[in-house]
């Protein structure tokens, strides 16, 4: 669940800021920010509601919990936030 939705919100944001933010100020197309914005944040409220349900259940340090919130503002941050969990179950 966390990996599906971390990359939902990952893609939406760069679908934001590569796609639709672009269509909005350089071809005067604001409606690309309006649908995708909307959806961006739906999926980063949902991405930040799964964080605190792993944090509760699975006992996640709030240090995890607080990089895995920061992850999720920057450009492919859940992507490499994710990488980072797949290598650490590994260890």
């Amino acid at each position: 669940m966390f990996r599906g939705v971390g990359y939902a919100e990952g893609i939406s944001f760069l679908l934001l800021l590569g796609i639709a933010m672009p269509l909005k100020y350089m071809l005067d197309m604001p409606l690309a920010v309006t649908i995708v914005g909307a959806i961006h944040g739906g999926l980063f409220v949902l991405y930040i509601a799964v964080i605190l349900y792993v944090t509760l259940v699975k006992k996640w340090s709030f240090l995890k919990a607080f990089l895995a919130v920061v992850s999720s503002v920057i450009p492919f941050g859940p992507f490499i936030f994710d990488a980072k969990l797949i290598n650490q179950s590994e260890a």
